[in-house]
């Protein structure tokens, strides 16, 4: 009888996901709260021929070479980043992502995000609870409105309509964007959009939003000429990645009120933050949770699982992100 293939989940997921998985594989789990070194999942990765990995972990042409087994890599998030998709394409090594399961989900967030930032919730929830409030007045933590203004977003794929729509159709606002390929007119009168080129994006936003995808030549998209194009009065939210904003950049921005405000998901080298963005008071930081609600979560590990076992069962997956032969 053939063994049954062996699976690495490089995080700690949800119990069903591992059972689920365990019906299919051999399966190695890894500890709550443990987050391995390259070198240790390079270790746990060589006797094995799949993995469900998070985003966190890099599969590229070093860790390839020593895990000759392996045929593929299952994210259970939408963005890919971690993977050289060239690298893995050359050692037949398939990458699968989970898109969709989690679009609504992370829009809402999103413009949750937006609203804190630019009704300055974060801020004033800390003046309260250190016990500075000592009276009312008419300008107290006066922030901007929502509706009736300008949204502008980069990035407008699945998650970008999603709150294009909400920003059009829930609160009355003017939504323009920017991408690499404008949308059919369908899409963006669904989305009640208008495309712009970057500069007027930047310049005409009162809110500007970043969901575009993280790859090299995206690196700090928005840096100091960026933010200079903004309005004064304009927020800027990033629920992308990271490495999209230049974080210095925008807490010079931020000192100094060039723009009134910003709402990071996503961080630059995180789960380490840029210490400088903690002395500033006009931003709001959450630790990447944009998707994170249980259903959400759950659909996003069980999509990775089931891409593990239609590979090794019937060679076919719902998202792929590059072409290999299968088993």
């Amino acid at each position: 009888m053939r063994q049954r293939p062996a699976i690495l989940i490089a995080r700690d997921v949800f119990p069903a996901v591992v059972e689920r998985l365990r019906e299919h594989f051999e399966v190695e789990t890894t500890p709550p709260g443990v987050v391995w070194s390259a070198v240790e999942f390079t270790e746990r990765l060589q006797d094995k021929d799949g993995v469900l990995t998070t985003g966190g972990e890099r599969i590229d042409a070093a860790l390839l070479a020593a895990c000759p087994r392996l045929k593929i890599a299952a994210n259970l998030a939408v963005g890919h980043n971690n993977f050289d998709l060239d690298a893995m394409t050359a050692a037949g090594v398939l990458a699968t992502n989970a898109p969709d399961v989690l679009t609504e989900t992370t829009a809402d967030f999103g413009f949750a995000l937006l609203m804190a930032t630019a009704r300055r919730i974060t801020e004033s929830e800390h003046f309260l609870r250190a016990g500075r409030w000592k009276q009312w007045s008419l300008d107290l933590f006066a922030g901007a409105d929502i509706h009736g203004t300008t949204l502008g977003i980069l990035g407008m794929g699945r998650i970008g309509q999603a709150i294009a729509r909400r920003g059009a159709h829930g609160f009355g606002m003017r939504v323009i964007y920017h991408n690499r390929s404008r949308l059919d007119a369908a899409k963006e009168a669904a989305c009640g959009a208008r495309y712009v080129s970057r500069d007027d994006l930047f310049a005409h936003a009162d809110h500007v939003v970043l969901v575009l995808p993280y790859t090299p030549a995206a690196h700090h998209t928005v840096g100091a000429a960026e933010i200079a194009l903004m309005k004064p009065g304009a927020t800027l939210v990033n629920i992308a990645r990271g490495g999209i904003v230049d974080e210095d950049a925008l807490v010079a921005a931020l000192r100094e009120r060039r723009i009134a405000a910003a709402g990071l998901d996503v961080f630059e080298g995180e789960p380490q933050v840029n210490p400088a963005l903690l002395t500033v008071p006009n931003v709001v930081l959450t630790p990447h949770i944009a998707s994170a609600t249980l259903p959400t979560r759950m659909a996003m590990a069980m999509l990775a699982a089931e891409n593990l076992i239609g590979f090794f069962t019937t060679g076919q997956v719902r998202t792929p992100l590059n072409r290999v032969s299968s088993v």
